[in-house]
């Protein structure tokens, strides 16, 4: 069986103005994302009273999350968010272990 890739980190916009770029796109990105064959779980979390957004994102195999990091080079979200930091990891993880949180 596949393992399945888990991506974890931050998105981290730099002034008001990245972050309401970010408001202002992430619904769509997420529904979009929702949406993916293979995408298990996609959850991106504004932290309170700051600018930084938790991102946790889980796929079936490693050609799912390729199809994802393909679409979204293509999207609005990806050319108009590209230049916003991100610091992520990124994890093959077993099925069984990788239970929503």
């Amino acid at each position: 069986m596949d393992k399945h890739i888990r991506l974890i980190g931050r998105l981290i916009c730099e002034d008001a103005a990245e972050a309401d770029l970010v408001r202002s796109l992430l619904p769509e990105h997420v529904r979009l994302t929702r949406e993916e064959e293979g995408c298990l779980q996609f959850d991106v979390t504004e932290l309170p009273g700051t600018t930084i957004w938790e991102v946790e994102e889980l796929f079936a195999d490693k050609a799912a999350f390729d199809r994802h990091q393909e679409r979204v080079r293509g999207s609005d979200w990806g050319r108009q968010t590209g230049h916003i930091r991100r610091s992520y990891e990124v994890d093959e993880v077993d099925p069984d272990t990788s239970d929503r949180a």
